[in-house]
This record gives C-alpha cells, structure tokens and sequence, in this order.
C-alpha cells in the first residue's frame, strides 16, 4: 500500500505543476485538487495510518496480531485494548488529516504556513471562542435531538436500519472511549479526541477544502457550507449530520472572517474537550449535567444561547472588521 501511496503523490505533484491548469484554468485546478486530496485523505486516514497505529500498538497488547485486530472489533468485551484503540485513533486522524495534506502541499510547492497568519492575532478572539462554544451548544442541542429522532418513510427502511445500526456501533466506541477511570486516560482522550482531531479536521475541511472550494465558487458562503456539508459526511453519522453540518459552518465563518486557521483549531478543541471534561465529571459525580446527553436543553436556555450565540459572532466579526481598517 505504501508504493500505492507514494505514486499516488508523485502524480499530485505533476497535476499541480502543470502550468496550462495553474494559469488557465483556475476553476479545474481548484477541482482535481479537491478530487486529489480526498482520495489523498482516504488513503492516509482509511489505510495508512491505521496500519501505522496497528503496528504502534501491538507492544500495549498481550497477543498475537491476529487476536488485537479482533479484540478491537468488540472493544466493550475487550477492555484490555483501550490504549491500543487511542493509539490507532491518534494514527488515522495524525496521518490521515496532518501528515497526508501537509505532505501532498509540500510536494505541489504549497505553503502551510499562510493557512495560520498569527501576524495580526490578539488575545480576545481567544477570549470570546469559548464563550461562543457555550452559546452555540444550547442552540444545537435542539438539532441534536431532532436529527437523532429522525423517522424515514417506509421504501427507505433498509437504509434507516442501516444508519441506526452503524450509529449505535460508532456510540458504542465513542462510551468506550470516553470511560474513564483515572484523570491520566482523560489526558490520552484530550490528546486523541480534542486536540489531534481539532488539528487535523480544521487543517483538511477548513484550510484546505474550504479555500479550494471558494477558488471554484468564487462564493465565501457557498464555500463554508460545502465544507461544512463535507466535514459532517466524513463522520458518517447521519443522525447526528445536521449539528454537526452547523458546528462546521460555525468554524467556517470564525475562520473566513479571522483569517488564520488558529481560530478555528481552538473553537474545535474547545468543543471537544468541553464534551470530555463534562463526561469526566459527570462519570465522578462532580456534575449531573453532560453536554453529550442527546436531550436537547430547556428552551429558555437555547433562546439565551442564540441571543448570546448572534451577539458573540456580530462582536467577534466586527473585531476583525476594525482590525482590517485600521491596518488599511
């Protein structure tokens, strides 16, 4: 699979070099390489780095290759192959979404670097992120259960059978996963879950797909909901698709309008650790509120979250808005 690969971004880097599609024909450009870097993407997430993190991961397990790799199709029976699970987990997204896009830049001449301007970034976007997470989780969390509650009309029944299945199997992983026992496996979780995914997903759908399908567009708004669309599909949860579909689009506009890809990294991070730390204290008893419950919350909480959430985002575009007159 590894020459497979290897071939794979040598023809990237031919088709990107290619003067006749980088001058003429913009448009077609912008389109073989959202074409490439899926299948690019595919490849590293699906094949390569499971492989890598399969290997990483025999020396936490006591067996045979044999026996890890069916020990970790029935984790809830396996509690023994937890560590090998994150290991495997960090490999994907670390390859797939890091190591996969930034080798296939590298190779087509591109610069990464640009995708995270810190020349004009200031404390307080950092500052309001959080409070935009928050705001936005109540008004979600309303779309969280109304996506999870989804019925199909009977001629697509298969596929509903189908869907639930797959998401009970996914909910499945996701408790084991998210089980912990002790402060240091929710440490491994914040590494695997927030901060390589936050990384990793923002750097593909938001750096990438989202200013490659603005050059094809010509459309910020249609750029930011196609990745969006395209962020959500990869997770392969249709009924969570519509809020995840939303906190997508959310991470698209605070990166149009900040500029640097840091922005976003950190509003993903900071969802994602919210959900870890709120399961951890809630598995404690500190709480009795978690933030991964499919419940949606109180309405009087998702009206103040979507007066909050509106507020937060006028303020935190306007900021960047006196920012860029004031430089000009």
């Amino acid at each position: 699979m590894l020459p497979i690969f290897t071939i794979f971004v040598q023809m990237f880097a031919k088709l990107m070099n290619l003067e006749m599609i980088e001058t003429e024909r913009p448009g077609r450009q912008s389109f073989l390489t959202l074409l490439l870097l899926l299948v690019g993407i595919c490849l590293g997430f699906i094949i390569v780095g499971p492989l890598i993190g399969f290997l990483l991961a025999l020396p936490f397990y006591d067996g045979s290759m044999l026996e890890l790799a069916t020990a970790i199709q029935d984790p809830l029976n396996h509690p023994e192959v937890r560590i090998p699970i994150y290991i495997l987990q960090a490999s994907a997204t670390f390859v797939g979404l890091i190591l996969t896009p930034m080798l296939l830049m590298r190779v087509s001449h591109r610069s990464a670097a640009s995708l995270f301007a810190t020349r004009d970034l200031s404390l307080s976007p950092f500052l309001l992120i959080p409070l935009i997470v928050v705001a936005f989780m109540a008004v979600n969390s309303w779309f969280v259960e109304w996506n999870a509650g989804l019925r199909f009309p009977s001629f697509l029944k298969s596929f509903e059978e189908w869907a639930r299945a797959n998401e009970q199997q996914r909910a499945e992983i996701t408790s084991f996963m998210t089980t912990f026992t002790s402060p240091a496996e929710l440490f491994i979780a914040l590494i695997v879950i927030a901060v390589i995914p936050a990384i990793g997903e923002e750097f593909v759908f938001r750096g990438l797909f989202q200013n490659e399908l603005k050059s094809l567009t010509r459309n910020m708004h249609v750029a930011i909901w196609l990745a969006a669309f395209l962020f959500s599909a990869f997770h392969i949860q249709f009924f969570g698709f519509v809020p995840r579909l939303l906190l997508g689009a959310l991470f698209g506009y605070l990166y149009a309008w900040s500029g640097s890809l840091l922005i976003p990294i950190f509003a993903h991070f900071v969802n994602n650790a919210l959900a870890l730390l709120s399961l951890y204290f809630y598995q404690t008893g500190t709480t009795d509120i978690s933030l991964e419950s499919p419940e949606a919350a109180p309405w009087p909480y998702i009206l103040i979250g979507a007066v909050a959430t509106a507020f937060l985002l006028v303020y935190f575009k306007g900021f960047y808005d006196r920012q860029q007159r004031t430089a000009s």
